[in-house]
């Protein structure tokens, strides 16, 4: 089809109409231009409006036109129907003769060839009829509406005070996040606007305990019973859920965020979502649908769970994920965070909602949760703008005085991090911890004051340390050498990371094969030390 589109009237007569007696008698009678002048339906006016009529006037299911057409449609022989189409970027003055003539502009020779636009009478009914229809639309001009109420926001220690106070408990920051989740569940004002949103199976996360909370949301109501119908976790579907459970769609999981975290745009109602996948089918599987996502300034938070290379241990290589914190760091309204603890989760949190709910910031959030379970202490007082800022001093340890290390670490690999701070502390060394909650928001931060002329937050928070500085993710090394240029000056900078494929074993093994456990940490500290 796109070959008899590229071809003149007589090719078509000659190829399409000459191929048997009942094709060459639809064409009797007709000049080779009347030919080459034939209409593919996507082009005829009349059958567009009637399959537009059609469908407006079809309820009750989606409808879909389907318009054939031909690439080009016009350009004749300077590119209807041709491979080269696409790449054509201009017209000589024969083309444009040609284009004027195909569609009978009312333009001169000269203006055709210079290119003029024509522009229908003001009276015309072509301009009353785009005069009325964009009055209707509300102006002439694009307009994006983004005024909506705001929504109030639980203090934190409403729903957050058993992470802020940990005590040392054993959690994994998955657990923390979904004890949060079903406490603002249950908020008279914010409740309601939450969407939460699964890609998988809800119990993964262990989110069955807001089955019978909020329920999974259905358009057609539970019609089954479910294998453990006796139990408090077992599925409850309904008209009214709250939960949307997508099966193994990531895309269409993002789709539903994306409409969600839009809301407050589109219909003037700002909801919530919190959409928790496995962070390696996230950034590295939708990429390009989130990327659309951030350039509708959605408002919401990605909650990429599971993550790191080295926490998921048994479930196969490629749920491993180092990277996806590489990713989110381009895009520009996206704020990544890697919390290692729960107190740091719920300054992340409660810091998101108040942004997007309640100041109405074009941003959305992104942060890893781990399913490894290890105590939690108290967040550290004072301790909170550091979190957001994306770092802060978690701990001393050791001597004040004589040798001194640095480390930095993210996530579940902070752990590892304290115990090599531990063991170099029983070694005679003095060694102070950060908690780097998110390394993209420190380069962030070190690239704006470095265009203004002022100090990097990192730089400033390490000034009054001293010896080498080690840094250990359960990410690429990419990911903590984005914040290489922005170390104290003359200070000797050393970064773990797990480049490379995922391997399937225990953490510890994972660990150690990526030189990422404590042992890793404390070499690479003494390392010309």
């Amino acid at each position: 089809m796109q070959t008899f589109a590229a071809k003149d009237g007589r090719f078509n007569r000659d190829n399409f109409f000459g191929q048997n007696p009942e094709l060459a008698a639809l064409a009797q009678g007709m000049t080779d231009e009347q030919i080459d002048r034939l209409k593919r339906g996507g082009h005829d006016l009349v059958k567009i409006h009637a399959a537009y009529a059609s469908a407006n006037a079809h309820q009750g299911q989606p409808t879909v036109i389907l318009a054939q057409t031909k690439k080009g449609y016009g350009m004749g022989a300077a590119g209807q129907g041709k491979m080269t189409t696409h790449s054509q970027k201009k017209f000589d003055e024969t083309d444009l003769i040609e284009f004027r003539n195909r569609f009978n502009l009312p333009l001169t020779d000269e203006q055709a060839k210079g290119l003029a636009f024509f522009k229908p009478a003001d009276d015309s009914a072509e301009m009353r009829y785009l005069r009325e229809h964009r009055a209707a639309l509300g102006g002439a001009m694009p307009r994006r509406e983004t005024a909506c109420e705001v929504v109030p926001v639980p203090a934190i220690d409403a729903y957050a005070s058993f992470a802020l106070k940990a005590d040392s408990k054993e959690m994994s920051t998955t657990m923390a996040f979904v004890r949060m989740l079903g406490t603002l569940l249950k908020d008279p004002a914010l409740g309601p606007r939450i969407v939460p949103i699964v890609a998988d199976e809800a119990r993964t996360f262990g989110m069955a305990n807001l089955f019978k909370q909020v329920g999974i949301y259905s358009s057609v109501g539970q019609r089954y019973a479910p294998e453990d119908i006796g139990s408090v976790l077992s599925y409850r579907e309904a008209l009214e859920g709250q939960i949307l459970e997508e099966g193994i769609s990531e895309a269409g999981a993002l789709a539903s965020w994306t409409a969600a975290a839009t809301s407050y745009s589109v219909h003037g109602l700002a909801m919530l979502p919190f959409y928790i996948y496995y962070s390696m089918f996230g950034f590295q599987r939708v990429g390009d649908a989130i990327w659309a996502a951030a350039d509708q300034r959605s408002r919401g938070f990605l909650l990429g769970a599971t993550s790191g290379r080295t926490t998921l241990g048994g479930e196969g290589l490629q749920h491993q994920d180092g990277s996806s914190h590489l990713v989110a760091a381009t895009i520009p309204n996206c704020k990544a965070y890697d919390p290692a603890f729960a107190g740091e989760l719920a300054v992340i949190v409660d810091a998101g909602m108040r942004e997007m709910l309640v100041e109405q910031r074009d941003v959305f959030y992104y942060v890893t949760l781990m399913n490894e379970n290890y105590a939690n202490p108290d967040l550290p007082e004072g301790a909170a703008e550091g979190v957001l800022k994306g770092g802060y001093h978690f701990s001393s340890f050791g001597p004040q005085g004589g040798q001194r290390i640095t480390l930095l670490g993210s996530g579940a690999i902070l752990t590892e991090v304290i115990q090599a701070a531990q063991q170099l502390a029983a070694q005679g060394i003095g060694v102070d911890v950060f908690s780097i909650t998110s390394w993209s928001e420190l380069a962030r931060d070190g690239m704006a004051q470095e265009a203004s002329g002022a100090g990097a937050y990192l730089t400033q928070l390490l000034a009054n340390t001293a010896g080498p500085i080690v840094a250990a993710t359960d990410y690429v090394r990419a990911v903590p050498e984005s914040v290489r240029a922005f170390m104290p000056a003359g200070r000797r900078y050393a970064t773990l990371g797990t480049d490379g494929f995922g391997r399937s074993d225990t953490r510890a093994a994972l660990r150690s094969y990526f030189q990422v456990d404590a042992a890793s940490i404390t070499a690479a500290a003494l390392k010309g030390h």
